[in-house]
């Protein structure tokens, strides 16, 4: 494969290094592309079709959208993902769900949203939430975003629709601000209140999150990482911390703490009952309106 932009800023080195971390979290999937052809100060487009440019050895995917199709490109081996940085892709974004099902998530997905300068409280939204998933019965993973904020991961079965797993991940947030005041579900920014945005808005057909080692287009080229739930807990931790630089080393030293993370998948059946009862607890109003108020 040629590479045409080696006078730019590009990732190219970094993703063929990182390549066998995070083609387990794109391979199979749908994938948007964020391209920033002028450089992160310049325009960004987020592409979500093929451009007619592409080779022909670019694997692809007709999606349904409303009112017709379009094609979603797909990032199965390195050479896909080395092309897509030199087209000035710095971040893919993949579905949560794969190809040979596209209705049934295979991922479910908290994203932490502090206000500024909040990630001590990303922090402890993360460990509350991991508490709550335990009570549930569902295993969690944990990953910095390149931003301020966390991403909460639970691995599913595939034996959900969309709905019914966002439903679900509704109710879990409710629960999670009713027990800690300083969080919400508040989508309105104006009505958060300096409060932590616990976003289960990502768990939806056609939408996307930002996987484990992609780079985001920042100062500095952080990077999205996985975490080690001990990590969590250490105060120290800053999610600058991971750059294009620092992760190289990391993965030799430390591996890969989402090296199992395709093997866990769990049914959302036990933690729907559990969550249930912790809804009906919660709440001073009888069992139909707990339920209505838990998004059932």
């Amino acid at each position: 494969m040629a590479l045409s932009n080696l006078d730019k800023v590009l990732f190219l080195d970094y993703y063929r290094a990182v390549a066998p971390r995070i083609l387990p979290h794109l391979r199979g999937r749908p994938v948007a592309i964020e391209r920033y052809p002028d450089g992160i100060g310049g325009e960004r487009i987020f592409q979500r079709h093929v451009p007619r440019s592409f080779p022909s050895w670019i694997r692809r995917v007709r999606v349904r959208k409303k009112g017709g199709s379009l094609q979603h490109v797909m990032c199965d081996d390195a050479a896909s993902l080395v092309y897509l940085a030199n087209q000035a892709s710095v971040t893919p974004h993949p579905w949560l769900s794969r190809v040979d099902d596209l209705s049934t998530p295979d991922r479910l997905v908290f994203d932490l949203d502090p206000p500024a300068d909040g990630f001590a409280g990303a922090r402890a939204a993360a460990r509350h939430l991991r508490v709550l998933l335990d009570e549930l019965g569902l295993p969690s993973l944990v990953m910095t975003t390149g931003g301020k904020g966390l991403h909460v991961m639970v691995p599913l079965r595939r034996d959900e629709h969309f709905d019914e797993v966002r439903a679900l991940a509704r109710s879990v947030a409710e629960v999670l601000a009713a027990r800690h005041p300083g969080l919400t579900t508040e989508q309105r920014i104006s009505a958060r209140r300096g409060r932590l945005f616990i976003d289960v808005m990502r768990n939806a057909y056609a939408q996307t999150a930002v996987p484990p080692y992609a780079v985001r287009a920042r100062p500095a080229a952080p990077v999205a990482a996985p975490l080690d739930w001990s990590e969590v807990e250490d105060s120290r931790l800053r999610p600058e911390r991971f750059t294009i630089r620092t992760m190289p080393d990391r993965l030799d030293r430390d591996g890969d703490p989402w090296r199992r993370a395709g093997g866990h998948g769990r049914s959302l059946t036990r933690a729907r009952h559990s969550l249930d009862s912790l809804v009906e607890d919660l709440s001073p109003a009888g069992p139909t309106a707990r339920r209505r108020t838990a998004g059932w």
